[in-house]
Parts: structure tokens; C-alpha cells; sequence
């Protein structure tokens, strides 16, 4: 079936967010954009090893780093990945009451996620006083940690929009590309965080 006659039938295809041109390009486009992205995270993680051990007399990763709080973070954010694979799923059985619903946990699941790492660095600003400015490892922890949790924030905006804006409109061929790939945008989060809870916490704080 052709991009035309799809438009025309009125039907929703198995592949909705593929099944025309612009949703195509609206594919391609995020994976070089992808790309991009990674090579700016490899750019932090790296600054991050060579500066983890630059503490200033301050406190070490070993000192700072507890597992409890960071492991409940995780499984917040693995689970907002879940569900937005559910989400997807109902989209592509044209079910958009159901899509919106697991979207409206994943976001639920991403703020708890933001809330918990603000109280994270409460706890160290205030007990340590471990901050941005207190030493190199604090310098590249901040950017690194912080610059993942504004990844978050921002793909927060932009389901939350999205779901908004399209509250009244149902799901259809134009606005189904925008859905998924602001979806495989959250999972590229959930994976980053497995990075930076393997490298700095489980590295940092146990190994």
C-alpha cells in the first residue's frame, strides 16, 4: 500500500510511525541527531575517569556514593522504559486511550526518577559539601549526572506535550512518527543511565 492510499483508506497501518515519507525521515533524522548525542555522553564519561580520583582533599566516590538510593532510581527509570514499550505497543493496535495511559506512567516514573536525584544532591551539597565548585571530580560529576537528569526533564516536555497536544486529535499518521520517536528517545535515556550507574556508582562506590 502506497503513502497515498494509506492517507486515503483512512486505515491505520502495523507500522504507523513508518508509513509515510515524513515519518520515515522523521526516523532517519533522529538517528543522526542520536549520534550526535553520543559522541557528547562519551565526551563526559570520559572526562569524568580521568578526573574521578581529582578530589581536592574532599571526600572520594567510595565516601560519597551509597547504592540504596541510586538502585531505587534505576529501577524507576528501567520501568518508565517498560512502559513506554507498552505504550508504543497500544499505538501500533490503534488504541490511544490505552497509549496515553502507560505515556502518563512513564512520565509519573521519570518525575519520581528527577525528584529522587535532586534529593541526591541535596544530600551531598548540604552533608559533604560536595558541589560543582569544591573540585574536579565534583566539577565532572555534576555535569555528567546533571546533563543526563536535564536529558530527562527534556524528554519529560516533550512526551507530556505531545500527549497534550493530541489529547483531542486521536492518533493518526502524522502524529504516530512523533510519538515514537520521542519513545525511543526515552529508552536512549534509560540506557545512558545504565552507563552512568555502572561507571560512576558501581565503579565509584563499590568496585
Amino acid at each position: 500500500m502506497s503513502e497515498h492510499d494509506v492517507l486515503k483508506s483512512g486505515q491505520m497501518p502495523l507500522n504507523p510511525e513508518k508509513a509515510t515519507l515524513e515519518g520515515k525521515n522523521k526516523f532517519m533524522g533522529f538517528w543522526f541527531f542520536l549520534g550526535g548525542e553520543s559522541v557528547l555522553f562519551a565526551s563526559l564519561f570520559g572526562t569524568y575517569l580521568a578526573l574521578n580520583n581529582s578530589t581536592n582533599g574532599g571526600e572520594s566516590s567510595e565516601e560519597l556514593f551509597g547504592l540504596e538510593l541510586v538502585f531505587i532510581m534505576t529501577m524507576l527509570l528501567l520501568t518508565s522504559s517498560l512502559t513506554s514499550v507498552y505504550a508504543m505497543y497500544h499505538m501500533k493496535n490503534s488504541d490511544f486511550k490505552k497509549m496515553l495511559i502507560w505515556l502518563g506512567i512513564t512520565v509519573a516514573l521519570g518525575l519520581a526518577f528527577l525528584g529522587f536525584e535532586i534529593y541526591e544532591f541535596y544530600h551531598y551539597i548540604h552533608h559533604y559539601e560536595f558541589t560543582l565548585r569544591s573540585s574536579a571530580f565534583g566539577s565532572a560529576f555534576y555535569t555528567l549526572v546533571g546533563f543526563h537528569g536535564g536529558h530527562v526533564l527534556f524528554g519529560l516536555l516533550w512526551i507530556s506535550t505531545l500527549m497534550i497536544r493530541n489529547a483531542k486529535r486521536g492518533l493518526n499518521l502524522y502524529n504516530a512518527p512523533k510519538f515514537y520517536v520521542a519513545s525511543l528517545y526515552w529508552h536512549f535515556i534509560d540506557v545512558v543511565w545504565v552507563f552512568i550507574f555502572t561507571v560512576v556508582y558501581l565503579m565509584g562506590g563499590v568496585l
